[in-house]
């Protein structure tokens, strides 16, 4: 039996990052909504009714942190960023681009002073708060303050920002403000396991490939810049919080309708996010090629922890057991085992559509990491 076995906090040795695929009777209520034929209450009723079912089933099945499933969500990420004060959300001539999809269009703008007062996740952290069995840890899932900054470097947003803020630095620093701001509120409301999701260094790590793709010798000091810049607004975001707050984040390559938007393995960013970033620990992708191997994980300091995404969320085939087992074991070459732990690269939906598989197919990957982390860890 290892230290692992009555771990009290983030991360366990079988976790799941957060978002769960939405029962039809939301999918339908939701559709309702846009089309005016039934109220916010009415609305909000069948989430809480459809987040209820989902907490007794995740803790059915043996989840020790469990998510409202992001239910109350459209999109992992915009719905949090449209809760912020002085932003407005605004729909683009495009969405995001991923392999062979393209998303909705959706984005959010600057339309004055960024701040996190009042965020409605708060409430939303709360309801989940109050319906878990005793004992039962609430994990918070929201993206990351550098996430929100790569929004508003989309090209159509930025004059939005030159309009509200005279300098990127005052941006940064109030981006990072707002952020402590929600995650006070969310500690005074009894969050104890926070997940900041993040993008932007698939991102960075797929923009490396390609410049070195089209020039071996190109200069990357911009996108190290960039980097540097993310490192800075994350950090800045959750320094100086509770100690008995545990702060771990999630980096993958996108996640929407079983597509992906970014390739790239991590040495590009292992230096600046897994050297450098203050979180307990990192979940990461790694479910396919795309993520490169785990050489990286070597800049991991040993004392902090590396949850294995190698269980695919973006389809329903069940993965051969001793194949992750072997991949454990090829990682722990590079972390140490007692600091590796096992979940899905991602969540099954990362936006409302979902990805492509059944309910039934979601519970049989995550009853398989529970049974691979409980064969390996004991």
């Amino acid at each position: 039996m290892t230290e692992f076995t009555n771990r009290t906090v983030s991360p366990f040795r079988y976790d799941v990052v957060g978002s769960f695929l939405r029962p039809q009777e939301l999918k339908d209520a939701r559709a309702k909504f846009a089309k005016g034929e039934i109220s916010q209450a009415d609305l909000t009723a069948v989430e809480d009714k459809c987040i209820i079912d989902l907490i007794k089933k995740e803790e059915a099945a043996g989840l020790k942190a469990v998510t409202d499933g992001e239910f109350r969500r459209s999109y992992w990420h915009l719905d949090f960023f449209w809760g912020l004060q002085g932003v407005k959300h605004v729909n683009l001539k495009h969405g995001y681009f991923f392999h062979a999809e393209e998303t909705r269009n959706d984005s959010v703008q600057v339309e004055g002073k960024i701040s996190g007062k009042n965020h409605p996740f708060v409430n939303y952290f709360k309801f989940v708060r109050d319906h878990v069995s005793r004992g039962t840890q609430v994990k918070q899932t929201i993206p990351a303050p550098a996430q929100f900054l790569e929004e508003l470097i989309r090209p159509e947003n930025q004059a939005s920002v030159k309009n509200a803020y005279e300098s990127l630095d005052d941006l940064d620093h109030d981006v990072a403000a707002a952020y402590h701001q929600v995650i006070e509120d969310l500690y005074a409301a009894g969050c104890r396991t926070l997940q900041l999701d993040d993008c932007t260094w698939g991102i960075s790590v797929n923009n490396f490939a390609n410049l070195k793709k089209k020039d071996p010798n190109a200069d990357t000091s911009e996108l190290k810049a960039l980097q540097e810049r993310f490192l800075r607004v994350n950090n800045e975001a959750i320094v100086n919080l509770p100690a008995d707050l545990t702060i771990n984040t999630h980096v993958c390559r996108g996640n929407y309708h079983s597509t992906w938007a970014a390739a790239g393995g991590y040495g590009p960013v292992a230096d600046t996010l897994f050297a450098q970033e203050n979180v307990n620990a990192f979940y990461l992708e790694y479910d396919s090629d795309r993520a490169g191997g785990f050489e990286p994980l070597a800049k991991v300091p040993d004392e902090k922890y590396v949850v294995l995404g190698l269980i695919t969320s973006k389809n329903g085939e069940l993965e051969d057991k001793e194949a992750i087992i072997n991949r454990i074991k090829e990682a722990a070459k590079f972390h140490p085992l007692d600091h590796l732990c096992l979940s899905p690269q991602c969540g099954f939906a990362s936006t409302e559509e979902g990805n492509i598989l059944t309910e039934e197919q979601q519970w049989k990957k995550v009853t398989l990491v529970k049974e691979i982390a409980e064969e390996v860890w004991g």
